[in-house]
């Protein structure tokens, strides 16, 4: 796990503890080293020496390097130029200050896979991590169907309420997947090509899930194809 590792990790427990619901929904650039992750809190837990490193490193960050979070197309693709410079300015991000960016659910839902327990730290240099076990609270045991008195003479038999079981099935399915042709042979993510004549899930090579999309407005999970979101209602085909 290296400093980008740790800047992440520690900005997804602040927004769990703090503001949870900024875990989907999108937040101003500002918000993160102003009032979520400012330096001066945090240099310890990010094991960072300078402000400066605590800079190139949101820098990356907001590029949306490694699709930890997702922003403004254009604004992350001048941060990416501005690290490609002989000498990058660790403070360019602060020109899109008013920019909104938010994380994106398939990196959080990889990093609760990963073990990840809120209320840890992220280790320093100088300390060896700390390996915290991932508490799973045990099953509960399914919910009795009520019991259905006899009806009276004469009447015919109440019938039992009807489960939805394709409900939980769907819930419990795998992810669905679909092909290279279907998609345009580009991630939408990093414009990476997939490979042709095979059922994809995620992109080989920036990992995002390639069989969902997110509303523009509110950053709601959305299936390829819908054309209007079911959080806000807004058209997600203009977009």
């Amino acid at each position: 796990m290296d400093e980008l590792d740790r800047l992440y990790r520690l900005l997804v427990e602040t927004i769990r503890s703090q503001q949870p619901e900024l875990l989907t929904r999108p937040f101003e650039v500002a918000d993160i080293y102003q009032a979520l992750l400012p330096y001066r809190l945090h240099r310890r837990a990010l094991g960072l020496e300078t402000n400066s490193d605590y800079e190139m490193t949101l820098l990356r960050l907001l590029s949306g390097e490694r699709g930890y979070v997702i922003g403004d197309e254009e604004m992350q693709e001048a941060l990416r130029r501005e690290l490609t410079t002989p000498n990058p300015d660790p403070g360019a991000f602060r020109g899109y200050a008013s920019s909104h960016v938010a994380l994106a659910a398939d990196a959080v839902r990889r990093l609760d896979q990963q073990g990840y327990a809120p209320g840890v730290g992220a280790p320093t240099p100088a300390a060896s991590p700390v390996v915290v076990p991932r508490v799973v609270p045990a099953a509960a045991p399914p919910p009795r169907a009520p019991a259905i008195p006899p009806a009276p003479a004469g009447l015919p038999p109440m019938r039992s309420p009807v489960s939805s079981p394709s409900l939980q099935q769907t819930m419990s399915s795998p992810p669905r997947s679909t092909t290279a042709e279907a998609l345009g042979g580009h991630c939408r993510y990093c414009n990476g090509a997939l490979p042709a004549g095979r059922r994809l899930t995620y992109c080989p090579h920036c990992g995002q899930n390639l069989t969902v999309q997110h509303c523009p407005a509110c950053n709601t999970e959305l299936e390829v194809g819908w054309k209007f979101c079911t959080t806000c209602g807004r058209s997600v085909a203009e977009a």
